[in-house]
């Protein structure tokens, strides 16, 4: 699915990511976890090509993307969902979520009907936000709309920075329940940074601790990992 090899970038001269590795398998969820200013989101921006790699490979199901824009991996089924969210303030959730579906090149009548109901099966509390501005919404319910307008392109890997940020926990367990059904039903693999580290523990399938821009553990998931990562962590 998703292979990095020997990457470096940062910004101007300086580098962020030194020389690191990491895979992530089809249909697994790959926690990427380690303090503030690590290097963690860093990651997530050159695998999207918003920062160029300075050196190493990343593949993506088989294809050298390193050089690839940023839209052609978009169109190729990387899905990011950045810290912060970046709905549009200013467009309906309905409006939000129809970019989705011009994103993945569906263009019809706008119309309640074009929107999937598996995505409100996955998220009932935008069907009745539907005609309300993402600015108005609570923090969990942007965090849902940008999940949603993501699974709309119908990505083949989904990249969360820190989806549970600000969420109060209700909101926090229907995103952890979203992101459990979405890799069981519908075979997306997940790379998920995440500061809350239970939630990260309780749905992956892989652990990865970054530390100064390099990864200092990776391991598959099981009790003793879990453990070792708690402890890492000071968690």
């Amino acid at each position: 699915m998703l292979k990095i090899e020997g990457l470096s970038a940062g910004y101007g001269e300086t580098n962020i990511i030194t020389d690191l590795n990491l895979e992530i398998p089809p249909g697994q969820i790959a926690a990427l976890m380690g303090n503030n200013g690590v290097g963690k989101s860093t990651l997530l921006k050159t695998i999207m090509g918003i920062l160029p790699a300075k050196t190493g490979i990343i593949s993506f199901e088989g294809e050298n993307i390193t050089k690839a824009p940023s839209d052609v991996r978009a169109k190729g089924g990387l899905g990011y969902v950045p810290q912060g969210r970046d709905i549009f303030p200013f467009l309906t959730v309905k409006e939000n979520l129809l970019i989705g579906l011009e994103a993945r090149a569906v263009k019809r009548a706008v119309k309640k009907a074009d929107l999937p109901d598996d995505i409100f099966q996955l998220f009932p509390a935008l069907k009745d936000l539907l005609h309300r501005r993402g600015g108005d919404l609570s923090g969990g319910q942007q965090q849902q709309l940008a999940i949603a307008r993501i699974l709309i392109t119908g990505p083949r890997l989904l990249i969360l920075d820190e989806p549970t940020e600000g969420i109060q926990p209700s909101v926090c367990f229907q995103i952890e329940n979203a992101i459990r059904f979405i890799k069981e039903q519908k075979s997306i693999s997940v790379l998920l940074v995440e500061q809350y580290v239970d939630f990260a523990l309780r749905l992956s399938d892989l652990f990865y601790v970054m530390e100064k821009g390099s990864l200092t553990y990776a391991r598959v998931a099981d009790d003793q990992s879990r453990a070792e990562v708690k402890n890492k962590l000071k968690m």
